[in-house]
């Protein structure tokens, strides 16, 4: 039966205290949200229109980031050519992120980019073959970010629903760490969801939630290199 687990709480990821054990050999951090809808100013016109506005479209994006024993980004990759003729940077390195999906390891990748987190389920994936994954990483951090969301006024204060969970390689579910938006979350346009983490030859999951006004992943990245 899968954790519900509440901010700062830790669990095993192998076996929990019911005593079932979970295949790591490949595992999916699922991440999903929904954006709540926003209220008309009322009135005759808003009545016909069933009181709600229309949806806006949010683009979150899911990262994770590959530490060392240090708790640092080694790996920064190198930079690549688009065919707009833009430089992107980071690709192939321990970040795996929207420019550069899989880790050059092919033992972590992001499976897509939902635009909109619309539908049940998960809306962004990210896969790990934790039993494959080398020693030298000792930790990752989940992000989401939301792409634009200075510019566009958008926050975590306007999302509902926002999870983030664990599935063992046969579908189980592990472990779900659920929050929505509130006052405290507004201006906040990133958020580190959880980390995943070695101790005593096992892995730890973590739900962490911790919010940052930046809307791009670089601005915690740069707090996590080596100098």
């Amino acid at each position: 039966m899968a954790i519900s687990l509440v901010k700062g709480q830790t669990i095993d990821l192998r076996k929990n205290d019911q005593g079932e054990e979970f295949d790591l050999s490949m595992v999916t951090i699922g991440l999903g949200w929904d954006v709540r809808q926003k209220q008309s100013s009322g009135g005759f016109f808003g009545k016909l229109m069933g009181g709600a506005k229309k949806e806006e479209e949010y683009d979150l994006d899911a990262v994770a980031l590959l530490l060392d024993a240090n708790g640092k980004v080694a790996n920064l990759g190198r930079s690549v050519q688009t065919k707009d003729g833009r430089s992107v940077g980071l690709y192939e390195s321990d970040v795996v992120f929207f420019n550069s999906m899989k880790h050059p390891s092919g033992h972590i990748w992001l499976t897509g980019d939902n635009r909109t987190g619309a539908g049940d389920g998960d809306d962004e994936q990210i896969i790990i073959k934790l039993d494959e994954l080398d020693n030298k990483f000792q930790k990752i951090l989940f992000m989401v970010t939301i792409y634009q969301g200075r510019q566009n006024n958008q926050h975590f204060g306007m999302i509902d629903n926002a999870f983030i969970r664990a599935v063992d390689r046969k579908g189980k579910e592990i472990a779900k760490f659920s929050l929505s938006g509130d006052s405290t979350y507004n201006g906040m346009c990133s958020m580190t969801f959880a980390e995943i983490y070695r101790k005593d030859g096992a892995w730890k999951f973590r739900a962490l939630g911790n919010p940052h006004q930046s809307d791009s992943f670089v601005d915690e990245l740069k707090k996590l290199v080596y100098s």
